[in-house]
């Protein structure tokens, strides 16, 4: 049995992994799956001065307060961020990290450092516009509506209208707060990179082929869209599983 540790991205929550929990507690696993402050069912708790150390310490708590020990911490996209935090502070609470379609930063980087410029900009623009200059709304100008279909492929009726529910501004410093390598400790953790094919990223590709060539690092390629845990939830278990069941391969 492994503690496996499932951390959200930004404008998500815990509710996202709802198709995943069930497949790895059924394969004998125990896991959790934290929500973020001022996102989700804590969306309360938002404010301008929740920053990418805020969920990097939420995180810690739980594998602090649940006394977890050898977790595995799964995380996607934006929340790279936080698991790479999270492994600065308590190393020896983790067995593994596994960047799932993931930002991969280096020191003193943040993430909005490793995104585009146009990109940057329009995020910018939108906490300007429609975030009181401390929230981002969404990623991208198209509404929530059109990205997660045409973006993330999330199509499925029901899918869409759970989602559409629950998805939330994120507090933006969740992005421009920077990370800091210093913990020689955490640097020797096995990582794993899984790669979801069907979202084209550059940047994403990037973070792929650096894993493939660095020590300590396992890629794995995944046929399934940025969201895997809502689009292709069976698939998404399978490769974990793997990953579980040969931890020093």
């Amino acid at each position: 049995m492994s503690t496996v540790v499932l951390v959200h991205p930004a404008w998500f929550g815990g509710w996202c992994w709802r198709k995943l929990v069930p497949l790895l507690v059924a394969a004998g696993h125990r896991v959790y799956a934290p929500t973020l402050t001022g996102l989700g069912e804590r969306a309360h708790l938002a404010h301008r001065d929740v920053d990418l150390d805020t969920h990097v310490t939420d995180v810690v708590n739980v594998l602090a307060y649940e006394d977890l020990t050898d977790a595995v911490l799964v995380a996607n996209s934006s929340a790279g961020m936080v698991i790479t935090g999270v492994a600065e502070q308590v190393p020896e609470r983790i067995a593994e990290l596994v960047y799932l379609d993931a930002f991969v930063p280096s020191d003193g980087q943040c993430l909005l450092d490793m995104i585009t410029p146009d990109r940057r900009a329009a995020m910018n623009g939108l906490v300007e516009s429609e975030g009181e200059g401390w929230l981002l709304p969404r990623f991208a100008p198209p509404p929530w509506e059109q990205i997660l279909p045409r973006t993330w492929d999330i199509t499925d009726p029901e899918d869409v209208s759970w989602a559409l529910q629950r998805l939330r501004p994120t507090p933006f410093r969740h992005f421009t707060t920077p990370v800091r390598l210093e913990n020689p400790a955490a640097q020797q953790l096995p990582r794993t990179y899984i790669r979801c094919t069907r979202w084209p990223h550059p940047g994403f590709d990037r973070f792929a082929q650096a894993a493939e060539d660095s020590p300590g690092w396992r890629l794995r390629r995944l046929d399934a869209s940025h969201i895997a845990y809502v689009t292709s939830p069976a698939d998404l278990a399978a490769a974990l599983l793997e990953l579980l069941d040969t931890p020093d391969a």
